[in-house]
């Protein structure tokens, strides 16, 4: 027994080691709902050290640096993902839970300031990043088969798009599309926000819109626009057993041309003193309406 113990109870030595496990698995479990999109990421409360001076390196069209545990993940288990290199902490890479001796690429041990010199001090990284190539391009005409899809009109926010890709994937959509200009491009940000959603579901983008809706309607598909001001509710405009679900930038909404392209408009009805939602969850509500009129 120690001196500073005679009483019998425990050392403030065991007392501060299992207040520091407590904490880790405290720590693990936010992490792991944070992930999961059910609690959000806390917003910095001030500039991290170093946020002033920080400039994002160069980057070839073919580079892209996804991080975070959840989605490294996700991107390490896709087949049809280029992986080029792994940049990860000690403890980040028990967390990956991951055979590093059969993952046939580069592992680099790093300290979390190596990663913040690439991403910059504000990205939420948990120790982890991974070097890839974008995933192939997919075509429109691939997606005859899926009987749900889901089109984004100029959604310009990654993380709105990187939500919307998790609801589509929760509902079985068969691809998002979107325009190639005003839209976010395959990154980090977008990845981080999708939560391992952008490697399971199709993410095209088109040069024209209005065309790519044309050749939706020659696949067989009712493309339904979602208007505030549209003419009906949304579960009483569908139709047919191939439906793509079209919504616009928040505050926009849906251009004049998309608005005349689409098979229809339609509004979802709000009982409540707020009539409009955040384009994420009006995705979600349509895609849930959309399930239900496919399952009849």
């Amino acid at each position: 027994m120690s001196k500073d113990n005679k009483t019998g109870g425990p050392s403030a030595e065991d007392r501060s080691a299992k207040d520091t496990h407590y904490a880790t698995l405290r720590r693990a479990h936010r992490d792991n709902k944070r992930e999961r999109g059910e609690i959000p990421t806390p917003a910095p409360q001030k500039r991290r050290r170093g946020s002033d001076d920080w400039k994002p390196p160069a980057l070839a069209p073919d580079q892209v640096f996804l991080y975070g545990l959840h989605t490294v993940r996700a991107a390490l288990e896709n087949n049809e993902r280029k992986k080029i290199k792994l940049s990860v902490t000690q403890n980040a890479l028990a967390r990956l839970e991951i055979d590093a001796e059969t993952l046939g690429i580069p592992i680099e041990m790093v300290s979390p300031q190596d990663i913040d010199k690439v991403l910059g001090p504000e990205a939420i990284h948990q120790g982890v990043m991974l070097e890839t190539r974008p995933l192939p391009v997919r075509r429109l005409e691939a997606l005859k088969s899926s009987p749900l899809l889901l089109v984004l009109d100029q959604v310009t926010d990654p993380h709105n798009v990187g939500a919307i890709m998790r609801s589509a994937v929760a509902f079985n959509a068969g691809a998002v599309i979107t325009t190639q200009r005003h839209s976010p491009t395959e990154s980090g940000v977008l990845a981080k926000s999708a939560s391992g959603a952008l490697e399971m579901i199709p993410y095209i983008q088109v040069t024209n819109l209005a065309d790519a809706l044309g050749e939706l309607h020659k696949l067989g598909f009712f493309t339904i626009g979602l208007d505030s001001e549209g003419p009906a509710p949304l579960e009483g405009t569908f139709s047919g057993d191939k439906v793509a679900l079209v919504l616009g930038a928040e505050g926009k909404g849906l251009r004049q041309k998309t608005r005349e392209t689409v098979s229809a408009l339609a509004r979802l009805d709000m009982p409540g003193a707020i009539k409009s939602l955040n384009v994420s969850n009006a995705a979600a509500i349509a895609l849930y309406a959309a399930r239900l009129h496919l399952r009849n």
